[in-house]
């Protein structure tokens, strides 16, 4: 299970300098030649590093002289002329804010409305009125009690997204229970009832699992479950039932900017 970041101080996942006086050679001091041209960066950097992805983004940060350089959701910053590299995290020391993190979940937050509903399992209670998501492995204990206690909800529609991340078993269990003919009741059965899904068509297509495995990826989604509501909100791992309540009540007032 993955767990969400606390509130308070802001959280370093890693500080890495490349080099390791990178960090102080381009705050400190810069080349009087160096231009803040995106087109130099763009030309710099895979020049000097042959196996660094295509960059997508290049924009100033609050720090004169560092740019952010954007690839997918990978972000890493550079100075005027693409001459250093930073990994890590850029904090606001004042606010006491993450600028990474913030600018991340910019990058990967969801919009509920334009999820691929038609690659998930469907279930519903009641009028079905209420909406979540979950992504989940069909081998993961917790996406099972969790599996369990969202039986308890009234007036809910669940879309899980199967992602097998926990080996060849939940690979073969996910395309066994996407291709059966009631896939909805055959993962009921298996995740409440522990029913053993029936071994699917080798000639079934399976292709909405990857593009469930590439979703996740896009939107970081590092570790099941993890689930999202219909306000583009998410929750990294398994909560309460009275939690998940609260979420879908609070979902129902709007959406949030993905």
């Amino acid at each position: 299970m993955t767990s969400t970041p606390s509130a308070g101080a802001p959280r370093l996942r890693r500080l890495s300098f490349i080099p390791a006086v990178a960090l102080a050679l381009a705050a400190a001091w810069l080349p009087p030649a160096a231009q803040a041209d995106e087109a130099q960066i763009r030309k710099n950097l895979p020049a000097r590093l042959a196996k660094l992805p295509a960059i997508d983004e290049v924009t100033k940060t609050p720090i004169p002289g560092i740019y952010e350089v954007r690839m997918g959701s990978d972000l890493l910053y550079t100075d005027e002329a693409g001459d250093h590299l930073i990994e890590g995290n850029l904090i606001d020391i004042r606010s006491r804010r993450n600028l990474t993190e913030a600018r991340l979940e910019t990058l990967t937050g969801f919009d509920f409305a334009k999820l691929p509903f038609n690659d998930s399992v469907v279930w519903k209670s009641g009028t079905g009125a209420r909406r979540m998501v979950v992504f989940a492995d069909p081998n993961c204990g917790y996406c099972k009690r969790l599996e369990t206690d969202l039986r308890k909800l009234k007036n809910v529609t669940v879309h899980t997204f199967l992602i097998p991340v926990l080996g060849p078993d939940s690979d073969q269990k996910a395309r066994d229970i996407w291709c059966a003919k009631d896939r909805t009741a055959t993962w009921t059965n298996w995740m409440i009832g522990g029913q053993t899904p029936p071994k699917s068509d080798p000639k079934c297509d399976t292709a909405a699992i990857e593009r469930n495995t590439a979703l996740s990826r896009q939107h970081r989604v590092n570790g099941t479950p993890a689930l999202v509501f219909a306000d583009n909100t998410r929750v990294a791992g398994a909560i309460g039932l009275d939690e998940i309540e609260k979420r879908l009540t609070a979902s129902a007032a709007g959406p949030a900017k993905p």
